[in-house]
């Protein structure tokens, strides 16, 4: 599949490091200190580790043993193809300890990104905190791959991807990958990560939420976080949309963060859905560091939004929503296509996501080249 790059004046790596780097809470540093900050620290009480199908329990001394045509240890397990309706384990890690990158790449068709699904269950809890399609997950909506970086994600114009929030566990860290597509897909992933934290019991989790309407209803703001019943930390999200009326501009509708104890009016209100992700005057393609657009092409636009700087916190409840308004000769309720993967941070245990849309549901009108 042929793919645009978005072509961006490049950010120099000590900076993005150093800006993502203040967003990390002290606590996730424990007990080896500012790993971001101080790359210089050599005893962190850290201890590195790295899992994928070389290595698939990151025990030290057993990765590389899988043998090729060129002998043992000579690149004999890089990949897995999956079968259709096969899920594999990507790892189950004993805690305390925190996953601070993953990477993947499998077959690049717009269908497969949605039809694939990663789950996250954390202290060993039944149902998972993280279920959501591998395209959403790691930073495109509509299963359309453009090249480009954010504080969250960096995409390769081919489809390699990366996920860089970190992923703290105190028991236990288990992710899965199930393919629901209709063909067999190759695999290629690498989860690294550190034992050795010492994280107090409710440090939050991380916890992604994948939603999809199409169309959403009238007058009924598209949810980005359903309720939650305890205290977290919203990160942002990656926000799909698919325009169904081509001849109006869709993005008039405002965000609306309902917080410990907000009933019909919320605490935070946005005033449109580009000044959101902190663009003006409709959509363009602009994929900055914490905000920005990677797609705008035939009615569809991937955009996102990182509160990292500017975190939303919550210690009781919360609920996230951004209004469908149009513009055609002035402000109109309207109905489009929308999605999003929202990130967020919990204690856990935590209570269970709502039911993932099912395959039909996620592939729907996708991109088509």
């Amino acid at each position: 599949m042929k793919t645009k790059a978005a072509f961006l004046r490049p950010i120099p790596v000590a900076a993005f490091v150093l800006l993502l780097g203040a967003a990390v809470p002290p606590s996730l540093a424990q007990p080896g200190g500012d790993v971001i900050h101080q790359p210089y620290a050599l005893d962190t009480g850290l201890v590195s580790r790295s899992i994928s199908f070389e290595n698939p329990t990151g025990a030290p001394g057993e990765g590389g043993k899988a043998s090729s045509h060129l002998g043992v240890g000579r690149k004999g397990a890089p990949a897995k193809q999956i079968q259709p309706g096969e899920t594999v384990q990507l790892c189950d890690i004993e805690g305390p300890g925190n996953i601070r990158h993953i990477w993947i790449t499998t077959d690049r068709t717009p269908v497969v990104q949605r039809a694939c699904v990663i789950r996250a269950y954390w202290e060993g809890q039944k149902h998972p905190s993280v279920e959501c399609p591998i395209g959403d997950l790691f930073g495109f909506a509509h299963g359309r791959i453009t090249s480009y970086h954010s504080a969250v994600h960096s995409v390769g114009p081919t489809g390699g991807r990366n996920l860089w929030l970190p992923m703290p566990f105190t028991t236990r860290a288990r992710l899965t990958f199930t393919n629901e597509s209709s063909k067999t897909i190759p695999l290629y992933y690498q989860i690294g990560y550190t034992v050795g934290e010492k994280h107090p019991a409710d440090v939050g989790r991380l916890h992604v939420l994948f939603r999809r309407e199409n169309p959403t209803t009238e007058k009924k703001d598209f949810e980005l976080l359903t309720q939650r019943e305890q205290k977290g930390r919203f990160i942002g999200s990656v926000i799909g949309i698919r325009n169904l009326h081509p001849d109006q501009w869709w993005g008039e509708g405002e965000i609306k963060v309902f917080m410990d104890g907000d009933q019909e009016f919320p605490t935070i209100v946005g005033t449109g859905s580009e000044d959101y992700v902190g663009l003006a005057w409709g959509i363009q393609l602009a994929p900055f560091l914490y905000n920005g657009c990677s797609l705008n092409d035939k009615h569809f636009v991937s955009m996102y939004r990182w509160h990292l700087p500017d975190p939303i916190l919550w210690q009781k409840q919360a609920r996230i929503t951004i209004q469908q308004i149009a513009w055609k000769n002035g402000l109109a309720e309207t109905q489009d296509d929308w999605s999003c993967a929202t990130f967020w941070y919990e204690p856990s245990p935590s209570a269970a996501l709502p039911p993932l849309p099912d395959i039909q549901a996620r592939t729907a009108d996708i991109w088509k080249e």
